[in-house]
């Protein structure tokens, strides 16, 4: 049962991420709202993580490791999804994202010690890619956000996928509590402090809805269900884990439709079945491999 909760938590409260964002950024300014997000949740995964005992690193190289994964996962990528948000509705955001799966598996076969790709992986790669080509070049001819918001779409999974292979090559002697948490801290400073550089502090005019989803995503977002993650990664099997990269993107499209009246166009619906069964592909194809 604990398991079940745990999973259920990770798959609606991730998923419903990119809704909360939508509706957050309809009435606040993104980067400074992104900043907000995680100097709230900040402190409260670094208090927890201390009550659990974990230390603050000590060395050089491990706050190096810190800095550069926030600034490519918590900054670069999710900062982009915040922004691209302003034009993107959620459902397509969350589908072109799920291919971080699809860059991480790519990204994994460099270096030295870089693991070599079985044929299923590399079809599903080039199916994925192909998804993407769809939803993207679906919205752009029929103008439902301007290009640069897509191409800050594309970038994001690229970041995020880059940062965790980094994370997994190089990892710290902190605990991953406290690294997620001293994460967290670097992003909202770096990320308020451009925020108000450009502005945003004067054109931020709190509404009752961009508050709720601002609190929703630190709270829940950033500490529940990051909290549940950790969590199921000493209970549950790597694959069993790695379910949450298609069902998030599912999760989101009900929710951005139940809730916003977000709709695809046919065509973007066949890409969202091409992108999520190329990440069930890849997924499968990486656990077959390492067995």
């Amino acid at each position: 049962m604990r398991i079940a909760l745990a999973f259920a938590t990770v798959y609606l409260v991730w998923g419903s991420t990119y809704l909360a964002i939508r509706i957050g950024v309809s009435d606040a300014p993104a980067i400074l709202f992104a900043g907000a997000r995680f100097l709230i949740a900040a402190p409260i995964m670094l208090a927890y993580a201390w009550f659990r005992g974990a230390q603050l690193p000590r060395s050089r190289r491990d706050w190096l490791i810190i800095v550069a994964t926030a600034l490519l996962m918590l900054v670069g990528a999710n900062g982009l999804v915040t922004w691209s948000e302003q034009w993107v509705d959620s459902n397509q955001a969350a589908l072109i994202v799920a291919t971080s799966a699809l860059w991480m598996a790519w990204f994994g076969t460099w270096g030295a010690r870089g693991e070599r790709l079985p044929k299923l992986t590399i079809a599903g790669l080039l199916i994925g890619f192909a998804g993407v080509a769809v939803l993207v070049g679906v919205g752009v001819k029929l103008h439902q956000a301007p290009l640069s918001a897509y191409a800050a779409l594309l970038l994001s999974p690229v970041l995020w996928a880059g940062g965790s292979v980094v994370s997994r090559r190089y990892p710290t002697t902190s605990t991953p509590l406290m690294t997620a948490a001293l994460q967290m801290l670097v992003t909202g400073v770096v990320m308020t402090t451009l925020g108000l550089l450009n502005g945003d502090l004067a054109r931020w005019h709190p509404t009752p809805s961009a508050l709720g989803a601002l609190i929703y995503l630190a709270v829940l977002g950033s500490c529940v269900a990051y909290g549940a993650y950790y969590w199921l990664v000493h209970e549950v099997t790597p694959a069993q884990l790695g379910t949450y990269a298609y069902v998030n993107p599912a999760v989101a499209v009900v929710l951005g439709w139940l809730v916003l009246g977000e709709a695809l166009h046919p065509t973007q619906m066949l890409g969202t079945a091409i992108v999520l069964g190329s990440v069930i592909l890849v997924t499968v194809a990486s656990r077959r491999s390492r067995r």
